[in-house]
């Protein structure tokens, strides 16, 4: 098990960067990027990106089985909520996926780590970022394992907005009835979505009971308690019983006192004051 519990210093800029030899994304480190690197490249989706934080560190850091990016038979990650992408490749980094400089061209010239994931980016294998279409995928890889007998599992992070797609429940009923147990999602409920809170576009208030009725697992966690996250996937039976949801209550923004469930956030950038502002309000938590 990768220790987590004593992060390395982030450095100030990307060319700073050092390569790391153990996963060192603490929380705080991860928010401590995504101000910087969103910053620097001038791009929003920031809010998206701070609210899934511990999500994938818990992924990244202990649940998935990665020994190398070509091994046909290690455990696979879609980010349906594509927008969030800047968390992902920064877990990728802290992984030693990403290099350094890889990492700094995010959003740049020639770079392959852009808005939304896509495919040929080092260690991802499905782009995302039209919303509805990454449980699908999950899906469909899960069957996939089964088939070639392969012990892999299928993790995906999709938002509650995406749960007003009709796509979503097609794909939640086809894994239900197959019984996809080495299927995993992940649904981050941080409540809004690009033009509004979900309750005011489609509200489902009784989330638990509508993917209970597809023969799915119900968890319901605190998204952002690492350690939470990370008994509650540990403890799942991958093989047997049918897929797994983890309904992850988070808040959008987390971290950053005036990004926290403010709509603006979902697209808005950076400017200078606020980025010192932020970065202090992070680095006051673990």
């Amino acid at each position: 098990m990768l220790n987590i519990a004593n992060p390395q210093a982030i450095p100030t800029a990307a060319s700073a960067y050092t390569p790391i030899s153990a996963w060192a994304g603490s929380p705080r480190a991860i928010r401590e990027l995504i101000l910087k690197e969103s910053f620097r490249a001038n791009v929003g989706h920031i809010g998206s990106a701070l609210s899934v934080v511990e999500i994938l560190a818990a992924l990244y850091s202990q649940i998935m089985r990665i020994e190398s990016i070509n091994d046909i038979d290690r455990d696979r990650f879609i980010l349906a909520k594509g927008h969030a992408a800047l968390a992902l490749y920064i877990a990728l980094y802290f992984r030693g996926i990403l290099s350094a400089k890889q990492l700094s061209t995010f959003c740049g010239n020639d770079t392959v780590l852009g808005v939304h994931p896509e495919p040929g980016t080092p260690g991802v294998d499905f782009g995302t970022g039209s919303l509805g279409q990454g449980l699908s995928y999950a899906a469909g890889a899960a069957l996939a394992a089964r088939w070639q007998k392969s012990k892999r599992r299928v993790f995906v992070l999709i938002s509650d907005a995406e749960c007003n797609e009709g796509s979503t429940w097609e794909a939640v009923m086809f894994a239900g009835h197959h019984k996809l147990s080495n299927l995993c999602a992940i649904v981050d409920l941080n409540q809004q979505q690009a033009f509004g809170y979900t309750k005011d576009v489609i509200d489902i208030p009784k989330m638990k009971s509508v993917w209970e009725s597809f023969n799915w697992n119900v968890h319901e966690v605190d998204g952002h308690n690492l350690p939470e996250l990370v008994e509650t996937m540990s403890e799942l039976n991958y093989s047997d019983g049918g897929p797994h949801v983890i309904l992850a209550n988070t808040i959008c923004g987390k971290g950053v006192s005036f990004m926290e469930r403010q709509i603006k956030w979902h697209y808005k950038p950076l400017s200078e004051a606020e980025l010192q502002q932020a970065l202090q309000e992070v680095n006051q938590n673990p």
